[in-house]
């Protein structure tokens, strides 16, 4: 009986020693869906190529998602170590599992403040000027797991639109498959209007400081006087930067260090990876995003 138990013993310790190895090795970054991959690949070049050395892992592999669940699944089942979620999406991990991941930082918009917006949006030459014109209308959503293009305005828009549920005003609701093709689904007509973000700080004509328009604006592939705005949600909570919960300690230490000084060490890779202008980032924790995870369990569930 002592001879199994030291087995068992040298087997778990075999296998610890084997993740500790594993995070040493290689670090998995996952990229949720919503953008031409091409253009996601490009952007998160800049930690394939500074990451090794920042926290010493031999290899940094980027893991594009088709969409936000495929991000998501692969967080809950433990093989990426790394990814920028929206609120929902965390929200959705939490629900299933508290300790698949931990939300260490989250993004700070140049007026200071930690959060966002769902904008709704329509086509200029539509003759749509109000959220109330979205009556009879075919309306598009993100992604069933976007916190701006799905939950908040499930959440918020009916007191917009006089109590009533969405799709009591709306002749029928679809899915664009992420932000940048909703939007380019709205120009193209598929969608009366859809939901997407954007800073809420700036111009809209800009594209505001950043979020999903400011991204297409500033790849050429959005002319904003295309579009005109519909309705803006109340202030949401930025996104979280997660981290495998499991990692070891000094690797989430390093890895936390790492991104807290990208702002200054590179400006030009903090820009690409968040989609526009950001001053920085602070600290979270699960407790800023219990409003979101209320939100979800009471609207979508897990």
């Amino acid at each position: 009986m002592l001879k199994k138990i030291l087995l068992a013993t040298a087997a778990i310790a075999a296998l610890s020693g084997h993740a500790m190895a594993e995070d040493l090795k290689e670090f998995r970054i996952g990229i949720i869906g919503g953008e031409n991959e091409a253009d996601r690949l490009r952007n998160f070049q800049c930690m394939v190529d500074k990451l090794p050395a920042a926290i010493g892992v031999e290899k940094v592999s980027l893991f594009p998602a088709a969409d936000y669940d495929g991000t998501i699944q692969g967080l809950l089942g433990g093989t990426l170590d790394y990814a920028e979620l929206g609120a929902s999406g965390y929200a959705k991990i939490y629900l299933e599992n508290p300790e698949a991941v931990e939300p260490i930082l989250t993004t700070v918009q140049t007026d200071g403040s930690m959060g966002y917006h769902s904008i709704m949006v329509a086509r200029k030459d539509s003759g749509m000027t109000k959220v109330e014109d979205i009556q009879g209308k075919k309306l598009g959503f993100a992604d069933p797991d976007s916190t701006s293009g799905f939950l908040i305005p499930t959440v918020t828009l009916p007191e917009a639109l006089g109590g009533k549920p969405v799709k009591e005003v709306v002749a029928e609701t679809g899915f664009g498959g992420g932000h940048e093709n909703l939007v380019l689904e709205v120009l193209k007509g598929t969608f009366d209007a859809g939901t997407t973000f954007g800073s809420g700080v700036g111009d809209f004509k800009d594209g505001y400081t950043s979020g999903n328009l400011r991204k297409m604006v500033d790849k050429g592939i959005l002319n904003m006087d295309d579009l005109v705005e519909l309705w803006k949600s109340p202030l949401i909570p930025n996104g979280p930067v997660v981290v495998r919960s499991s990692m070891n300690d000094d690797m989430k230490a390093k890895f936390k260090d790492f991104m807290m000084a990208l702002p200054k060490s590179d400006p030009a890779c903090f820009s690409a990876i968040q989609g526009g202008d950001f001053t920085g980032f602070a600290e979270v924790s699960v407790d800023f995003y219990k409003p979101i995870i209320d939100a979800r369990r009471a609207t979508i569930g897990g």
